[in-house]
């Protein structure tokens, strides 16, 4: 029998939000939402800004309980995915890079800093093997595939209320929720470093926000340095095995056909991208 911890895991994107409406209107009963934070230098800070302006208050006003958790190491510091990759004589590489082939490489940012810190949380109030939390995740239809990606996890039972809904829920559906609410639509959710945006993404960010993007691209070099010291391949954040101050035009000079990717958008945890 499953616990009476009935909560979302909360990315900030447009899915959850999604949920936060039906579950503020009475139409999902999921009175608690996670949000689990890579770090304030990690997310993106449109994301951070619509969870305190918007997405807090909102849920406060409808008696939803929205925690914000962190990696907290113990010692009792707060450990940032930020400050994982740039922590002095760091080997760390725990984000999906773009290894030479432009395959991404391995991660392990989502399950360290999204699936344990919510996975702790849930643990720490009674969820186990024997007695699963239920757990809401943002996936909509239009990304149905995703269901069959995500593990499971031993003291959780994963539900997913917009494809359980009548009719399943797109996610222009979702943004339909979010604006009925009069609450803005939120931007999507991601590191805002994160390998796996798309080159189109990459171009607005260069486009609209050059600080992060040349901060991006010293993170890129910082990698690189680091590597080849170790006498290792460079790895870089976009497909295009170049430097991303290379690799990315403006959003405006973006060719058509470059706004896709195959595997962006997908996180195995659903706390990123939803």
């Amino acid at each position: 029998m499953a616990t009476s911890i009935p909560a979302v895991a909360y990315g900030g994107g447009v899915q959850s939000t999604a949920l936060l409406v039906l579950a503020a209107t009475g139409r999902i009963n999921f009175p608690t939402f996670l949000f689990a934070n890579t770090g304030d230098d990690s997310e993106d800070p449109a994301t951070l800004a619509y969870l305190q302006r918007y997405a807090k208050p909102y849920a406060a006003a409808h008696g939803i309980e929205l925690h914000e958790l962190r990696r907290v190491r113990r010692d009792g510091a707060v450990e940032t995915l930020w400050g994982r990759l740039t922590r002095d004589g760091s080997r760390s590489l725990p984000i999906p890079v773009r290894m030479s082939n432009g395959a991404p490489g391995t991660r392990s940012c989502t399950a360290d800093f999204k699936i344990m810190i919510i996975g702790k949380w849930l643990k720490q109030r009674g969820a186990s093997r024997d007695d699963p939390a239920t757990v809401g995740i943002g996936i909509s239809l239009d990304e149905i595939e995703r269901v069959n990606r995500r593990m499971g996890m031993p003291y959780e039972i994963p539900v997913y209320p917009l494809l359980d809904h009548d009719p399943p829920l797109r996610r222009h559906d979702c943004a339909g929720i979010i604006a009925a609410a009069k609450l803005p639509i939120p931007p999507k959710s991601a590191c805002w470093f994160c390998p796996l945006k798309s080159p189109r993404r990459w171009g607005e960010m260069r486009r609209d926000r050059p600080s992060l993007f040349r901060s991006a691209c010293d993170l890129e070099a910082l990698l690189n340095a680091r590597r080849n010291m170790l006498g290792k391949d460079p790895v870089w954040l976009s497909r295009y095995n170049r430097p991303l101050v290379d690799a990315i035009p403006g959003a405006q000079q973006t060719l058509p056909g470059l706004d896709g990717e195959p595997g962006v958008g997908l996180c195995d945890n659903s706390s990123c991208f939803t």
